[in-house]
């Protein structure tokens, strides 16, 4: 898998307003946030189907109603396109 370059990562962030650059832009990050706990555990269970579908899993963290995810494709060593594909399926699933 190829690494974004970063034109092609600054053209996607403009379509993924929510998302930031961490770890000096090799990590897509994005907290979201549900009303309850069962509302964000629908939500990643709806994202995992996602995720095992387009073999890329996401680090991701749960605490109540917060889900916080991290996006990296480890075995490229940075952002790609698996990446920026999850991302999207992020905000499509677990849009409020």
């Amino acid at each position: 898998m190829t690494l974004l370059s970063p034109e092609a990562l600054s053209s996607a962030l403009a379509e993924l307003p929510a998302w930031s650059l961490e770890a000096e832009g090799t990590v897509l990050a994005r907290t979201f946030r549900f009303p309850d706990f069962p509302s964000a555990l629908a939500a990643m269970t709806r994202v995992a189907f996602e995720a095992e579908a387009l073999g890329h899993h996401p680090d991701w963290a749960n605490s109540y109603n917060r889900l916080e995810v991290r996006l990296t494709t480890h075995d490229a060593g940075g952002l790609t396109e698996k990446d920026l594909a999850l991302a999207r399926a992020f905000d499509r699933l677990c849009a409020p």
